[in-house]
């Protein structure tokens, strides 16, 4: 019997909500603790790597447990649903780190809550797509109904890439304003030594040697408003994490000019609020530098930004924590386990010892970890390139209309692209093109990196070509994995399929690991975070920090061999990933359109033969 609609509206809702929980972790969890919480790159990295190392024993022990489940409601949907419960408790857990934590125990809090959301992922992940052979029938069925899912998880992916960034910032807003936690701290009132220097740049943001400086005294008033933990603490600030306006004897500079303003970016060092130990410096165009040489009167308002996505990742992560649990829901209501499978159980031993011998799920297994570590890096680092790298004061809205056009190829190409493909050419050929597609789309991101564009537009040409092949590999690597199933039961004679769907999720969890470290010692090498682009604090002072860099005349900005490096990374890495899984690929996989038809037929023979053999 046939799916019906409601049951692929079912199935296909629970990956949508899947794949957001997914995305948010995999894509977003770096820049949460390492920009806007400011745990060290480096340390982050090691962090989500040593988790997935750890999915490397729970994952397959999950399919054991998976394979051995015998209840009322099935094998799968109990897991199905006490996972998911879990899994959006920890991820809101995950994204809501208490303010009072830092330092180790800040890392600590990060570790754990990252390790408990790996478990419980896959709690889920594991019988979600462990489901398809059970309620699909060998061919066709199972081939559309995978693709379909696969669409439904890009979906919920390009859901969260979309409106991530522009939610944080709304959520963000509305409870930053009803927080009782931010103060704001009047330096004029404080009659602090604070001191601010004015630096001239040429056109090249390069300093001209022209500064002035003077102190609190001669009628400056500047105005800081943070949380209290922040103002507790030895902190830099700069136009990255910060909101701010300044008034020179009634001229306006902003981020960014306007028609009513003029442009400057800032370095703000606060060593103790409480005593009003803190220093200023104003970046500002040769041509304007005069307007700050005798100031009757300066004022200055700065909000530091870094409370808005504290507040604003965790309630955008308890929205889609609820979305994730409502879906999967509707999944556990709505779809029945017609056949269930006879799966034979095996130990540990034994299951890997299947997974060695099915060489064809192993080719599979590399070749997804090897693409999607191609592509994590770029998403890891997507949002530093257009916060540090682009930059401008609309960093946020590029961002939004950048992953806007991503997701909508990445979805279409799903949904269009590859069944407009699927009646011309077998599933290999569409491989190849796919890779051919996404090479293609990096070479091309390559090129403008080298020459540097600078403005988001360009940047649609290289992501058209590498978020349709990513839509393409993302239905393409499901159905192969089915297809590795069929190839396990006529080669071990018997079906591994929790076995072998628990591997799609390690390596999938594993990949994004291994691409985050990649992309934290990037960070780091490169210096790309938000409050150390040119002040590094001197025996924990940023005010000692950033004497120094106006001593050296150093303005506020990412210097250009680490924008070249941040682009290279994006780049090159990514390429070579996706030549080295199309190597694999071709010299391994062997279940083409034909193999896969003699497989089917030899199955139905075995199941006949044991149906007769059963009435005697």
């Amino acid at each position: 019997m046939k799916l019906t609609l409601k049951e692929k509206i079912a199935y296909g809702l629970g990956a949508v909500g899947k794949d957001m929980v997914y995305m948010l972790s995999a894509s977003y969890i770096l820049y949460y603790y390492q920009d806007v919480l400011g745990v060290s790159a480096v340390a982050m990295g090691i962090i989500l790597l040593v988790a997935r190392v750890f999915d490397a024993f729970n994952d397959p022990i999950m399919g054991v447990l998976v394979a051995k489940t015998k209840t009322k409601w099935g094998k799968f949907r109990p897991w199905l649903f006490i996972g998911t419960v879990t899994n959006a408790v920890i991820l809101f857990l995950m994204f809501a780190a208490p303010p009072s934590l830092n330092g180790g125990g800040l890392i600590a809090y990060a570790a754990v809550s990252y390790i408990l959301w790996g478990v419980t992922y896959t709690m889920m992940d594991i019988p979600y797509w462990s489901m398809i052979p059970a309620f699909t029938q060998v061919g066709k069925e199972r081939e559309g109904m995978s693709a379909m899912a696969r669409t439904c998880a890009g979906v919920g992916s390009a859901i969260v890439t979309i409106i991530t960034v522009m939610t944080v910032s709304l959520l963000g807003g509305m409870a930053t304003a009803r927080s009782t936690d931010n103060v704001t701290y009047n330096y004029t009132t404080a009659g602090s030594p604070t001191t601010v220097s004015v630096i001239a740049l040429d056109e090249t943001k390069a300093p001209t040697g022209k500064s002035v400086e003077y102190g609190i005294e001669n009628n400056v008033n500047i105005s800081f408003t943070a949380s209290k933990t922040e103002l507790e603490s030895s902190t830099a600030y700069n136009e990255s994490n910060t909101k701010f306006i300044i008034n020179v004897d009634g001229i306006t500079y902003r981020a960014s000019a306007d028609e009513t303003s003029k442009a400057c970016t800032i370095d703000f060092a606060v060593d103790d609020a409480a005593k009003g130990e803190t220093m200023l410096a104003i970046y500002v165009n040769e041509a304007d530098i005069a307007d700050f040489e005798n100031p009757s009167k300066l004022d200055v308002e700065i909000v530091s930004t870094r409370q808005v996505e504290r507040y604003g990742y965790k309630y955008y992560s308890l929205l889609v924590a609820i979305i994730f649990v409502l879906f999967t829901v509707i999944t556990c209501v709505g779809i029945k386990e017609k056949s269930t499978v006879d799966m034979k159980t095996a130990g540990i031993g034994e299951m890997f010892k299947a997974l060695v011998q099915n060489d064809q799920a192993m080719t599979v297994v590399v070749t997804i970890v090897l693409v999607n570590i191609s592509t994590y890096i770029t998403n890891n680092l997507l949002i530093y390139f257009f916060k540090y790298d682009l930059g401008g004061v609309n960093w946020e809205g590029n961002y939004t209309l950048f992953n806007t056009f991503a997701g909508g190829i990445q979805i279409l190409s799903m949904m269009l692209i590859f069944p407009f493909l699927r009646r011309f050419f077998e599933t290999v050929k569409i491989f190849y093109v796919a890779v051919f597609s996404s090479v293609l789309g990096y070479i091309i991101l390559l090129i403008m990196a080298l020459g540097s564009v600078n403005t988001v537009v360009p940047f649609f040409v290289p992501c058209f070509f590498i978020m349709a092949a990513v839509g393409v590999l993302n239905v393409l690597c499901t159905i192969f994995l089915a297809n590795t199933v069929d190839y396990g039961e006529i080669k071990n004679n018997r079906r591994d399929e929790s076995v072998i769907f628990s591997m799609q999720t390690f390596v999938v969890k594993l990949a994004s690991g291994i691409a985050v470290m990649i992309a934290s010692v990037a960070l780091s090498i490169f210096n790309i975070s938000d409050s150390n682009k040119t002040i590094e604090a001197i025996d924990g002072s940023f005010i000692e920090g950033l004497k120094l860099a106006i001593s050296k005349m150093e303005p506020n900005v990412v210097a250009s061999s680490s924008i070249v490096g941040l682009r290279l990374t994006m780049t090159l890495v990514p390429i070579l990933g996706i030549i080295i899984a199309l190597i694999v690929f071709k010299v391994k996989y062997a279940l083409n359109d034909k193999k896969m038809s003699e497989i089917i037929s030899e199955l139905k023979k075995r199941a006949f033969i044991n149906e007769h053999k059963n009435q005697e």
